[in-house]
């Protein structure tokens, strides 16, 4: 532990204190152990990943099969794989023509399914040693906003008519999964025509209020563009768009929302401000203060979120960053002050908006996670240390 003295130096740097929590339990049981070397099959892999609780499974050679568990990776007791090895494995799930263009393209993307157990986000391409693996686990029905701890202001994001929702976030923090969430409360309280758009289609909505159709790019359209455009002259009312990668994507999301449509997305930025600023730097600045208007009246709400390591190394919490348009948001948005953004959702907690770093040391407070993880996903890190010089699980050197 660090000096008593509370006063950081200028470049502090997080460390962790004395204190002990009890041991989280082994990711994977050392008792699977001769289960796990008797395993002949990917399947066979890929429903144990399944059954433990795992998120991920790679195939690499030179190494034993990993699961990634809670966000932590974790290899199985299994001598590691030769390159012969991973390559009878991966190829033996593929048909005839994904295996001449994996030949081609060396590397190939999609939706594996096994029947009766799962669906498996697929990834296999060439590398320096062989063919690698890589397999996200679907989750076959959509949770609810409870499962998932979903606060009551994105169920609100729900019920306009009009407008463009985004969730945003690194890699693996559940955009897909909320996303889901947000889409079913709508299938299930409104009469409503859905059109998803996704790579791949992860969760299988079955109709309750609402009509709904799945497209998946590669399979049933070649771009998130293509279909979003052809989804424009279906009637749809919602529109849910997996990621919105491209200029024409993006400007495609925002005329749909300005047109009566509810639109919801997702983009890979952390912060709100910066959500706002990777749209309009995806556009010439001559476009830019025209898009800056459109979007300054269609953004109904963009949610930030991570996920977080639990201190008792069950799983991991959700912190997210909430802005909820106001005309005062309107208004920073139209007038280049996006860098107000983060002091208007600082006073608007009443409305239900709220800061990452503000969600982070709530989790810290209530004892759900370590300061020193909080303090590696917080968005402004000075800021968030001046909170407190000495918070659970972090401590400064004076």
């Amino acid at each position: 532990m660090g000096s008593k003295d509370p006063r950081p130096t200028p470049a502090p740097t997080p460390v962790s204190t004395p204190k002990v929590d009890p041991a989280p339990s082994p990711l994977v049981p050392e008792s699977d152990a001769p289960k796990i070397a008797a395993f002949t099959h990917l399947h066979d892999y890929l429903t144990y990943a399944r059954d433990i609780g795992g998120s991920d499974l790679h195939i690499n050679v030179a190494s034993p099969p990993v699961i990634r568990k809670y966000g932590r990776l974790a290899p199985l007791p299994r001598t590691p794989f030769t390159a012969a090895e991973t390559e009878a494995l991966l190829f033996k799930i593929l048909t005839d023509e994904q295996r001449q263009r994996i030949r081609t393209e060396l590397a190939l993307d999609f939706r594996y399914i096994i029947p009766n157990q799962g669906v498996y986000r697929t990834c296999i391409v060439k590398q320096r040693m062989g063919w690698d693996g890589s397999f996200r686990i679907v989750q076959s029905r959509v949770p609810s906003f409870t499962e998932l701890g979903l606060p009551e202001q994105l169920r609100r994001l729900t019920e306009f008519n009009q407008g463009l929702v985004l969730v945003t976030g690194p890699n693996g923090c559940g955009k897909s999964t909320t996303l889901a969430a947000m889409v079913e409360v709508v299938n299930q309280h409104r009469e409503e025509h859905i059109i998803t758009i996704e790579d791949p289609v992860e969760f299988n909505f079955v109709p309750a209020k609402s009509q709904i159709n799945q497209r998946e790019v590669g399979a049933h359209t070649k771009s998130f563009s293509q279909a979003l455009r052809a989804a424009l002259r279906e009637d749809p009312d919602v529109i849910m768009i997996g990621e919105m990668r491209d200029r024409e994507t993006v400007s495609l999301a925002i005329t749909a929302a300005e047109t009566g449509h509810l639109v919801f997305g997702t983009i890979h930025t952390t912060s709100a401000a910066r959500t706002i600023d990777r749209i309009l730097d995806s556009f010439p600045p001559d476009e830019q203060p025209q898009v800056r208007s459109m979007i300054s009246e269609s953004i109904r709400g963009i949610v930030c979120q991570q996920l977080i390591p639990r201190k008792d190394g069950n799983g991991r919490a959700l912190a997210m960053e909430i802005l909820l348009n106001t005309q005062a948001v309107s208004n920073l948005i139209r007038e280049r002050k996006l860098f107000q953004i983060p002091s208007i959702i600082q006073t608007g907690r009443q409305q239900g908006m709220i800061l990452l770093d503000n969600s982070l040391m709530d989790l810290v407070t209530r004892g759900v996670i370590d300061g020193t993880e909080a303090y590696y996903a917080a968005d402004k890190k000075e800021q968030f240390l001046k909170w407190a010089p000495r918070i659970d699980g972090i401590a400064l050197e004076a």
